[in-house]
């Protein structure tokens, strides 16, 4: 497996394939500030914790650059909050606990 971070996306991709596993979405709110909109996992690998290493690099991604995040995204919204160490990268998570 391998992550492609491209503009407003990070992808899960199988290692030798161009085929998306998975991939979280987001847009620039502000500055300093991602919305995260939307995940998905492709349905064959649903189960496979895709998704969870999605957020993991998701979450290195907003570290690295010093962004925040807003959560539109339901799945995101319940990682956060089921990683309180990683809570810090969200903006007004209280909103959304």
């Amino acid at each position: 497996m391998k992550f492609i971070y491209e503009k407003n996306s990070i992808q899960c991709r199988e290692e030798n394939a161009d085929l998306i596993l998975g991939e979280v979405n987001f847009e620039t709110a502000a500055e300093g500030l991602i919305e995260v909109t939307h995940t998905y996992v492709s349905p064959s690998c649903r189960g496979q914790g895709i998704g969870d290493q999605l957020m993991h690099a998701l979450a290195d991604y907003l570290r690295e650059r010093r962004l925040k995040a807003y959560l539109s995204c339901s799945y995101a919204v319940k990682w956060f909050y089921k990683h309180p160490e990683y809570q810090y990268l969200v903006q007004d998570f209280n909103c959304c606990s």
